[in-house]
């Protein structure tokens, strides 16, 4: 009993040797197109500058308040408020 071994369907072959459908798929994965992250870098980059601002407007460190909300059409809003921290 304590001696056995088993062979898994998985574990059964070699990397090399996967079934040609898993492989396939990995290719498709790789030549396909990269997604267009422009807008999230430019709305990271708002937050930044929202940050700076405040701090400047307020004169020293902040802590921010968030309120998300989707619409019906759609869109994601999210709204910031900025308080002196404590």
């Amino acid at each position: 009993m304590g001696n056995e071994t088993r062979k898994s369907a998985a574990g059964s072959k070699r990397p090399d040797e996967q079934a040609p459908d898993t492989l396939t798929l990995l290719k498709q994965i790789a030549d396909s197109p990269r997604r267009d992250n422009s807008a999230y870098h430019d709305a990271m980059a708002q937050a930044r500058q929202a940050f700076e601002a405040a701090e400047a407007a307020i004169g020293g460190p902040v802590r921010v308040k968030t309120r998300i909300k989707t619409k019906r059409n759609g869109d994601y809003v999210v709204k910031w408020t900025f308080k002196p921290a404590k």
